[in-house]
């Protein structure tokens, strides 16, 4: 189930540039993680960390699911944290909603959900896990870890999804590239010692790539 289309409309009007309404409303339409996200959350309202939040897609999206308490964006990519801003201001979303130029080395202010959605295979193998720590650092008791990541398990969705992460760097949108893909079992030992519960599903949605959600939690 994806954001009803007037959803999307909305949330894409916010965006000033062309592009940006596009690939906004193409998102929406198409890709099962913001549904998967919401729903992982359970109901259950406390602010959300959003690491890599690009746009800060994420956070329009459970703002119109009224599913949080507040929202905070993190990404090095200055453009994308300023258009999204933006858009913000333009929905009047306020004190609620904050994007911030940063990467995830400087401690924030706030506990509550994070969520970590295709970020992890951009860093090198040996920083990842550095940013998981960093995710579990920001958890709160009774918050819930959403990360969407790529597998490395041989099929042929990881394959496909290798072919579509080398034309993504073509094009310019991720310049640096997808750097390593772990495998489940790779979290894991950054997680479970920590005291997480970890479960794993595919979010393939209507995609032929290697797309798996996970989500994280500290049993209670």
């Amino acid at each position: 189930m994806h954001a009803h289309p007037a959803t999307r409309r909305l949330i894409a009007s916010r965006f000033a540039r062309r592009g940006d309404r596009l690939y906004v409303r193409g998102k929406l339409a198409s890709d099962p993680v913001y549904e998967a996200a919401a729903e992982a959350l359970g109901g259950h309202r406390l602010p959300l960390i959003d690491i890599g939040c690009g746009l800060g897609i994420l956070g329009h999206y459970l703002h119109a699911c009224d599913a949080l308490d507040g929202y905070l964006g993190l990404d090095s990519d200055g453009r994308k944290i300023a258009d999204g801003r933006a858009a913000a201001e333009r929905a009047g979303l306020g004190t609620r909603f904050e994007l911030r130029q940063a990467d995830a080395t400087v401690v924030q202010p706030m506990r509550g959900h994070v969520a970590l959605l295709d970020v992890l295979h951009y860093l090198p193998r040996e920083r990842q896990p550095e940013l998981l720590d960093y995710a579990v650092d920001h958890l709160a008791d009774d918050g819930v870890l959403v990360l969407r990541t790529v597998l490395r398990d041989g099929s042929w969705r990881f394959r496909a999804t290798v072919w579509e992460e080398r034309f993504i760097k073509a094009v310019g949108w991720i310049p640096e590239g997808a750097q390593y893909f772990p495998c489940a079992d790779e979290i894991r030992r950054v997680l479970e010692p920590r005291g997480i519960a970890v479960a794993f599903r595919p979010l393939f949605g209507r995609t032929p790539y290697n797309s798996w959600l996970m989500t994280a939690t500290r049993p209670s």
